[in-house]
């Protein structure tokens, strides 16, 4: 079974991916940084689950490729 992440998490992360592609890797610490200087959160802990959404969204892409 998977984490289950609210929906405001899920969009946040594609907004930010969208808009901003090349900014984001692979990597949780690289991408928890690119959010915090592309985006506003108002706690370290939606900031950490938006980073590691991004994280498996782009890691999921990369095996469908």
């Amino acid at each position: 079974m998977g984490n289950i992440r609210p929906t405001f998490i899920k969009r946040s992360a594609i907004e930010l991916l969208k808009r901003y592609p090349e900014q984001f890797s692979e990597d949780f610490q690289h991408n928890k940084e690119s959010a915090e200087k592309l985006a506003d959160f108002h706690s370290h802990k939606v900031r950490n689950r938006v980073a590691g959404y991004i994280t498996r969204y782009r890691k999921v892409l990369a095996r469908k490729i």
